[in-house]
This record gives C-alpha cells, structure tokens and sequence, in this order.
C-alpha cells in the first residue's frame, strides 16, 4: 500500500474541509424552514386608509371592476394581478436530484422558487403542488388554472412525461408555459458555455461535447446547444445505461414515449461510441452533466483524459457530480456548477426571473427558443471585462442582469409577432428595474422594522 506524503494529507485534510463548507447549507435548512414556517406569504399593494376603502376594493365597489372583465376578459391583466403572478406547478416526481418524493415533499422547493420570482424579477409567484401524476390530467388542470395567472412554470416533473406535458401545453394554454428544468437549465448552461469557450478560445461548432445525463435539463441543453451552433455528430450523450448511439434497441422500443431521447441517438455519436461516462469524456472538449448527484460520478482521471483546457459543467443539485475543486486539480480549465456557494452558478436562478419578467411585462403568449437565445446573450454578455476561470456569468447578487433578459425577451418577443404588448427596450429596462427595485426594497424594510424576524443560532 503507497504511504502517504504530506501533501497527500494536506489535500486530503483541504477536500474534507471544502466538503463540510459545502454540506453547512443543508444542516441550516433544516434549523431555518421550521423557524420561518415558509419563506413566502401574500401581501397587501393596495392602500388601505380605513374600513371605507373596503367598499371600494370588495363589496360593493369591486362588482363594477367585474362586469368590466365579464365584457372584455383581457382587462383582467388590467385590473387585477393576474398580469404578474405566475403558477409554480409540480407532482413531485423529480425534486431536485432526490427523484419521486411526492408533492409536500416538493412543496419547500416550490417555495423557495417563488421566492427567487419575487426577489429577483419582481413576479409574485405561488406553488402549486398536485397530488397527481396523470400526464393528460395535469394537462388538463394547468388549463383550468390560466384565468388566475399570466403565465406557468413547471417544475420537477419526471421524464419522459414532462416533455408532454409542456409541448402540448405551449400548443393549447393562451399564457406562457415554461418548463424550468428544461429551458431555464438550458439557457443559463448555453450562456455560461458561450463565455467558457471564449475563454479557452474554442468555437462551439469545433469542440466535442459530451452530455451526461438525458433527462429534461440535459435534452433541452443539447437542443439550444444545437440551435447556436454545435455539431450533434461530434456529442456524445450518456444514459444511466451507457452511451447513446443508433443501435440502442431498448430505446427504440419505446421511442414513442421517449421521442426526444431517441432523436439524440440518431444524430449524435457520429463515432459510434460505446461504453459509460468514461469512454464520453476521453477526449472531448466540454462535459456538461445533470445526472445524479456525487461526488464521485464524475472522477478526477476521467477528467484528466479530456482534451486541453476541458470544460466542466457539473450541474447536479444538492451536490455536483465532481466537486469542483477535484475537476481544477485533474486540468480542468473552467469548472461550473449549478450551486450558489460555489464560483460560475450555472443555474436556471440567473435566468428565469428576468425572462419571466420581460414575458409578462409584453402579456407574450409563449416563451420560444429565440426569446432563450436573446436571454443567454444578455446573461453572457453582462460580464464584460469581469470574465474570467471563475466569473463566466453573472451570479444571482448581480441585479441588473434580470431587467437586460427581461428587456431582450420582452423585445423578441414583439418581434416574433407573441406580445399583446407594446414596449420599447428602454421602456421595458426601466418597468423591470422598477419592479425589481421594489422587491427587494419591501424585503429589506420589513427585516429592518422586524416584520422579518432576525434568526439567531
């Protein structure tokens, strides 16, 4: 057995801490959800001087506002909230990297979700948890639920259903339907890739890629990734059974439920690959992986056989396939994670409130793969002269990124013919600065009046 040197004992005794650092979030969770009771609550935007006011925003005075609406059912975006409340919709089936814990179980992420809405992007947002798995039924629900909301997002719903149940509600629903885990995920990793490539003065339609993982985040990726540029040929896409490639029969059988899944074996792999996650990495240029979470999926010497100046993008919640300190050590020359507590966050948070924003604020009908590229120019482009190994997108502390999206979705938007609305750019910068402005301003005046109570170890 090789003995130790002191460096070894070093670095072993520095992951132990990083990973301790690392795992601190989830021991705080646990004390913070039960002192709060929840993160979100309703609040009131409506001055209320006295009772009299009550004739006016309920009995009697509200019927006037709702034979409006009964004559035109769009004033409803005029007199009511419906213009920036979005539903947060999940059956529970795929929370985070913990899989089918059931919709209470869901209900904290859901939560926590309206709260990025809120702070972040100005949009009151509600989590909505059904206990209800039927793909066509949640299809169904989701329709019954748009005269509340100017717009859905779904969340940690499993595969292959997820992708139904968005194509087809993007197809019926009058309001924009979003499945975050697929075009949030998607946009925000095509965005940081853009910059990590710029980095390591790679073009995208030269590097090989290798996706590991082929459920909604990644699928959807490799989609956007295709959309700017990249060769499907030259990727390689990795299932919990190995390498995808056009003679895997067992999902051929059942490519009528699994379509996207099997499109991706026909037009990759141009090398026709077989093997794991190993074989996928041997010398690619970038690995983006939204797979089970680690450590350990990922090992440093399959990181080590990349090709120079890899890419890594180890996207799984709560923790990465690789920690990311082990993929630098092993070459890689940019390392990005979905979590917050670690450098280049390459996670939806950065992406969906400002394009939320921007769909709302021009009443768009749908969120369109256009309107995700304008997004992820936004999101790239607002780094500037910040961009470096560990700085390729802004973080979620970086404000201003959210009303540049809200602005270039909400003018592609128009463009594409899908806004209600009419908005100048500079009208559409100001109106999300504002609303995000104000968000953050209620939250930081009512922990200083006490309203939010200080928590204390």
């Amino acid at each position: 057995m090789k003995k130790m040197t002191l460096a070894d004992k070093r670095k072993d005794k520095r992951s132990a801490t990083l990973a301790r650092q690392a795992n601190k979030p989830a021991e705080m969770a646990l004390r913070m959800h039960p002192f709060y009771q929840g993160k979100i609550e309703t609040g009131i935007k409506c001055r209320v001087k006295n009772f009299d006011d009550f004739a006016i925003w309920y009995s009697p005075g509200v019927a006037s506002a709702c034979k409006a609406i009964a004559k035109d059912n769009e004033l409803s975006f005029e007199m009511t909230n419906r213009w920036n409340t979005v539903a947060v919709v999940s059956d529970g089936t795929r929370v985070l990297g913990l899989g089918d814990i059931g919709p209470e179980a869901g209900l904290p992420v859901m939560e926590g979700k309206a709260l990025l809405y809120k702070y972040l992007g100005g949009v009151d947002a509600f989590p909505i948890v059904l206990k209800e798995k039927d793909p066509d039924k949640i299809i169904e629900i989701v329709l019954a639920l748009q005269p509340s909301f100017g717009g859905v997002n779904l969340e940690d719903i499993a595969q292959p259903k997820c992708f139904k149940i968005l194509d087809t509600l993007r197809e019926k629903a009058e309001i924009p339907v979003w499945h975050d885990d697929q075009q949030g995920t998607a946009t925000v990793i095509l965005s940081g890739l853009l910059n990590a490539l710029k980095l390591v003065g790679k073009k995208i339609g030269d590097v090989r890629i290798a996706f590991i993982g082929s459920g909604a985040a990644n699928t959807a990726a490799a989609r956007l990734i295709f959309g700017r540029g990249a060769d499907p040929a030259k990727t390689t896409v990795v299932d919990s059974r190995g390498i995808l490639h056009k003679e895997r029969s067992d999902i051929e059988s059942v490519k009528d439920s699994f379509v996207q899944k099997w499109r991706l074996c026909r037009i990759t792999n141009a090398e026709n690959k077989r093997g794991g996650i190993a074989e996928a990495l041997s010398g690619s240029d970038v690995v983006i992986a939204s797979s089970n979470p680690g450590p350990g999926v990922i090992k440093p010497e399959w990181v080590r056989a990349m090709a120079k100046d890899a890419v890594v993008f180890a996207c799984a919640n709560p923790v990465p396939e690789i920690w990311p300190w082990e993929a630098k050590e092993a070459g890689a020359a940019v390392v990005a994670t979905g979590r917050s507590d670690f450098p280049n966050q390459v996670n939806n948070s950065v992406g969906f409130p400002g394009i939320f924003r921007g769909a709302l604020d021009v009443r768009a009908k749908t969120i369109t793969d256009e309107m995700c590229y304008a997004a992820a120019d936004a999101l790239a482009d607002m780094i500037g002269k910040k961009l470096d190994a560990e700085h390729i997108i802004p973080t979620m502390d970086d404000w201003e990124v959210f009303p540049r999206e809200a602005a270039a979705v909400g003018m592609k938007a128009q463009e594409q013919g899908l806004a209600r609305k009419k908005m100048s750019y500079n009208e559409l910068l100001a109106n999300a600065k504002k609303m995000i402005k104000r968000s953050r301003g209620i939250t930081s005046d009512l922990m200083e009046k006490g309203f939010i109570r200080k928590y204390r170890q």
